[in-house]
């Protein structure tokens, strides 16, 4: 296999893994089946952090384990990323996420109460369909508007993809790339789940939101502009600080 489809296959792959543990962790542990659910904010932000870190030993060697596109085009901004191989990462991990939501949607839809649209399917949203309004019941008309949405998914994007672009300067531990991005993936969660679900990954976002159906697909557009400009930002400041002979 050449090395676009050795990219696609491996980024479909390591995508899947992340929206099978992240987002299905969110969807089945969590109140929708059992009441109070088995974890909180703090198992989700793990569950992505260890989906991420167990993706990257596994295909880090084949793709460098991007699963996201905002990573793939901030490191190709800097580049990190042959801009010939660009289609491929990114086809790959849109596949990969809606596949991994597929699995969860098939697991859930098998109890007749549920609903993915109703549940909202740990889809990314702002105003009414922020978390915090969604958990106070509506006690918090609103939740976090769109203005706040959109200066987290900047600034924490910028924040995760200017530590993947550090991990991969010269005087980097060998072997300690995938604890550290699973850890920044984890802190990144703990801080905005109660905002919007956290994004800061656009293939994550299409993967939901294609399932949830209505709202998560109109309020798509923010998760997939911003994290990309968030991404760009870190990338870019990275490459402005770190000195050639680092990198």
């Amino acid at each position: 296999m050449q090395d676009k489809g050795r990219i696609l296959l491996a980024e479909a792959i390591g995508t899947m893994i992340l929206v099978v543990g992240g987002p299905g962790t969110a969807i089945l542990a969590t109140g929708t089946f059992l009441p109070g659910g088995t974890v909180g904010v703090l198992g989700v932000s793990l569950a992505f952090g260890l989906s991420l870190l167990c993706a990257a030993y596994a295909i880090g060697s084949i793709s460098g384990c991007h699963i996201n596109p905002a990573v793939t085009i901030g490191l190709w901004a800097i580049k990190k990323t042959e801009g010939a191989l660009v289609p491929f990462y990114l086809v790959g991990q849109v596949i990969g996420g809606i596949i991994g939501a597929g699995i969860i949607f098939v697991i859930a839809n098998s109890i007749p109460r549920f609903s993915a649209e109703a549940s909202g399917f740990a889809s990314n949203g702002y105003g009414s369909h922020s978390p915090s309004s969604l958990a106070s019941g509506g006690a918090v008309p609103g939740g976090f508007d769109l203005g706040v949405v959109i200066l987290v998914e900047v600034v924490f994007t910028a924040l995760f993809v200017f530590v993947i672009a550090s991990t991969s300067r010269g005087s980097m531990t060998v072997g300690f790339t995938g604890l550290t991005v699973g850890l920044m993936l984890t802190l990144v969660h703990l801080i905005t789940i109660p905002i919007d679900n956290t994004s800061v990954n656009p293939a994550r976002s299409i993967a939901t939101a294609v399932f949830q159906g209505s709202w998560a697909l109109e309020q798509l557009w923010v998760f997939i502009v911003f994290p990309v400009i968030g991404g760009l930002i870190g990338a870019l400041v990275w490459g402005g600080i770190v000195p050639e002979y680092d990198r």
